[in-house]
């Protein structure tokens, strides 16, 4: 598979890492060339210096032998027409523009059905916005996935000192859940990735990965220890895009917001644009400012704001005054393993974002959702299994799956499974993988030759 990166940022620079760690042939166009020499340096792909928008520079990179060209720049300009410009050259290349801009929300799907030059549109903002939502919905949750329209909720929850699974051996894990039997996909430990195994034991200070039906994912809470409760108030610093589109859908679910920003024009726009929203003008790092409206008090506090360093400080500060939830974007991939550390439990991040919404569409076989673990430690994907597929009718013990890869969910009809060994898949399950990052290639190529999506 050839796939041609347009803007070697952030998102374009992890991007052609994850492809070039599996072993597809990936080229990257940008302009500057720092970033390219980054690129050059760390990855084993093919740059070019140049305007990802310019048809010479499209031809050199060899745009009509692309299955896919990602324009993730941060013009939205750029990426459109690029988009436009390889569709002329190539059409039967796969294009993906992230567009980032409010004023194309209600264009996106006039973009997929009439453009015919961009086959999808991704913006990272209502994404991470949708993270954000996920998140205050499960208090006690450090990350939160759904797959299966959201019956079915793939949880990341940290072990604590106190937790009634703590020093828990795996094998023994049903004699403290009163024999209800939860299934742990993933730990996370000091940054690195376990597939466990029934002798393996929760430790403190573990990310736990367990898959659970929505209706049971409060039990399964309960049994990590973890209290929840509705969140009523929230509190935003930083009222940009981001900020204001998160305002936006708070209003809409009946919860007090408050909004802090330092730009007072922008409070203006704010003000005239949100209906309940309260706007204040002001520091969001200011230790008086947030005791002077009673932060503590509030039930989850959201630091929204351009700057990491800001943000970090907003969230310990809103912490130190008793906020028990803090949701924190970070830009930097660098910072996020250093998070839990300093006592941030709940990240997000757009370009995580934007990085996840760009696999499941490159991913071989129309993958329904590819979601990233911890950045890039692992990957949980969702597809459909047909009737032509080897894998179905035979125990899922019986399969031949790469190592570190675990069928986590089957969804059959209504009837949502969480799978053994013993279990089977059958034509036209919705089947959940999850897959360390060394076994995602095989997994795909699984998916590729045997399976077919919808």
């Amino acid at each position: 598979m050839k796939i041609v990166i347009i803007g070697a940022g952030e998102v374009g620079y992890h991007i052609a890492g994850r492809l070039s760690a599996e072993n597809k042939d990936v080229v990257v166009i940008d302009k500057d060339p720092q970033a390219l020499l980054r690129v050059s340096e760390n990855i084993d792909v093919q740059t070019i210096l140049g305007s990802g928008s310019s048809p010479n520079t499209l031809r050199e990179a060899g745009i009509s032998d692309a299955e896919i060209l990602l324009a993730v720049t941060d013009s939205d300009e750029i990426n459109l027409v690029a988009c436009l410009v390889s569709g002329i050259l190539s059409a039967s290349t796969k294009k993906l523009a992230r567009i980032r801009g409010a004023d194309f929300d209600a264009y996106h799907e006039t973009f997929r059905e009439n453009a015919p030059h961009i086959d999808m549109v991704i913006n990272p903002e209502i994404e991470v916005v949708k993270t954000i939502d996920r998140l205050m919905a499960v208090p006690g949750a450090a990350d939160v996935s759904e797959f299966a329209e959201g019956r079915i909720k793939f949880v990341g929850i940290y072990v604590e000192n106190d937790s009634p699974l703590e020093n828990t051996q795996l094998m023994g894990l049903s004699e403290k859940t009163d024999g209800k039997r939860i299934l742990i996909a993933a730990i996370v430990r000091d940054e690195k990735l376990i597939i466990p195994r029934g002798k393996d034991r929760l430790m403190p200070g573990d990310l736990v990965y367990v898959i659970s039906e929505a209706e049971d994912l409060q039990n399964t809470l309960t049994i990590f220890g973890k209290r929840t409760h509705p969140v009523k108030r929230a509190l935003i610093v930083g009222g940009g895009r981001i900020g204001f589109r998160l305002a936006e859908r708070l209003e809409q679910k009946g919860i007090h917001c408050k909004i802090i920003e330092k730009n007072a024009q922008r409070c203006e726009y704010l003000s005239e644009k949100l209906a309940k929203a309260i706007v204040l003008h002001g520091d969001g790092s200011d230790q008086s400012l947030l005791s002077e409206e009673n932060a503590g008090d509030i039930d989850v506090a959201v630091t929204l704001t351009n700057d990491d360093e800001t943000n970090i400080l907003v969230s310990l500060l809103t912490q130190r005054l008793g906020v028990h939830k803090n949701i924190t974007k970070i830009s930097k991939f660098s910072y996020h393993s250093l998070m839990k550390t300093i006592g941030i439990e709940q990240v997000v991040s757009t370009r995580l974002s934007a990085i996840n919404s760009i696999l499941q569409h490159i991913r071989r076989g129309k993958v329904l959702n590819a979601i990233s673990i911890k950045g890039e430690l692992a990957e949980v994907v969702e597809a459909v299994a047909l009737e032509t597929s080897d894998i179905v009718s035979k125990p899922i013990s019986k399969i031949s799956f790469p190592k570190g890869s675990l069928v986590i969910g089957i969804i059959r009809n209504s009837e949502i499974i969480i799978p053994s060994g013993e279990s089977t898949i059958e034509p036209d399950d919705r089947v959940i993988i999850f897959a360390v990052r060394t076994a995602i290639a095989g997994v795909e190529k699984l998916l590729s030759v045997k399976l077919e999506f919808i």
